[in-house]
């Protein structure tokens, strides 16, 4: 099962989420001379606009209406916050997240670098009788300090394989301008950290007759009937927010095919911990949407046959780069299946 086989560690006791600490060890990366693609070959969009930071305002209104991901802040922050606790909300977009936390009690920090979002945000805020405990900081997110220490931050500007927007520059760059202006001890985070795994696939890629491999989005379900999973999902990166960061996402391991079929793409999956509650021993997850990623070779795949997936990306870039640099091969070797 997607949504938990390979992740029940987020939802296990104390000792399971030390276990799941553990994991940040180094991972298997590429070679050092491996690189990304150059500019010329990925041309990716200079404008920031188009990245994390400055989704449309349209855009915003429509995430208010995924009730699994507002359902799952909102439980998250209720069972975070305090009432007398200071809260920051890096890109804070319509306020929302702002709210939950002035509801549990919190005085809070709002920052959103958007002009149109911070106008309709502060109108929102009034409508919603919370606005004397929001400060309204229009500024880039990557750039604000609170003028006081906080005991939490909240930042979702996540992208399924933190592709796309800016949440690991954004809070790096907060590390940063926090222990500058308040000394070495950081607030909780809200996601405290994100797991990012990978599967082999066979994918159908045709619609009504015309074939058209490209990137495909799911919702994060166990079972979508135009994907066959060819193996188990594997955690590739575990990111916890309140840890020294890397941007650089780099990757190479190995499958044992568990069903016959054409391995014609590769789904990567993103889980986020958004905070992880010891004493009740239980996490509060959210799930990205799920990305299929096709590949260029296409191969058939026995069970137990052995591939290996690799790919090598900067958090933040384009689909483009992960796409110009994933593989997935047959290694020749395999494995006897158990009776």
């Amino acid at each position: 099962m997607l949504l938990t086989a390979g992740f029940r560690i987020f939802t296990q006791s104390p000792a399971g989420v030390s276990r799941l600490r553990k994991m940040l060890a180094p991972a298997t990366v590429l070679a050092a001379n491996t690189a990304l693609p150059p500019a010329e070959e990925n041309p990716m969009p200079q404008a920031t606009e188009v990245l994390g930071q400055f989704i449309p305002l349209h855009y915003h209104f429509e995430m208010l209406r995924d009730s699994y991901r507002m359902k799952s802040f909102r439980e998250a922050i209720e069972a975070t916050v305090r009432p007398g606790d200071k809260v920051v909300d890096l890109g804070g977009g319509t306020g929302i997240l702002s709210f939950f936390a002035a509801r549990a009690g919190a005085e809070v920090w709002y920052c959103e670098r958007n002009p149109e979002l911070v106008a309709a945000a502060e109108k929102m805020i009034r409508a919603n009788n919370v606005s004397e405990q929001i400060h309204i900081v229009h500024a880039d997110a990557a750039e604000f300090a609170p003028p006081v220490p906080v005991d939490a931050v909240v930042c979702e500007m996540l992208h399924v394989g933190l592709l796309r927007e800016k949440q690991i520059q954004v809070i790096s760059a907060f590390h940063d301008n926090y222990r500058a202006a308040h000394g070495p001890k950081l607030p909780r985070f809200i996601p405290e950290g994100t797991m990012l795994a990978c599967q082999p696939v066979e994918q159908n890629f045709e619609f009504e007759g015309y074939l058209a491999a490209g990137p495909l989005f799911q919702a994060p379900a166990d079972q979508h009937d135009d994907t066959q999973p060819l193996a188990e999902a594997a955690v590739h990166h575990m990111v916890w927010y309140d840890k020294p960061l890397r941007s650089d996402i780099a990757w190479s391991g190995k499958f044992e095919i568990a069903e016959s079929g054409i391995m014609n793409a590769v789904r990567f999956i993103t889980k986020n911990a958004l905070t992880v509650l010891l004493e009740e021993q239980r996490v509060v997850p959210w799930h990205n949407q799920f990305l299929v990623m096709p590949l260029d070779r296409p191969q058939q795949v026995e069970q137990g046959d052995v591939v290996e997936v690799s790919f090598r990306y900067e958090a933040g870039g384009e689909l483009s780069q992960l796409a110009a640099t994933l593989q997935a091969v047959r290694t020749g070797e395999r494995r006897t299946q158990a009776a």
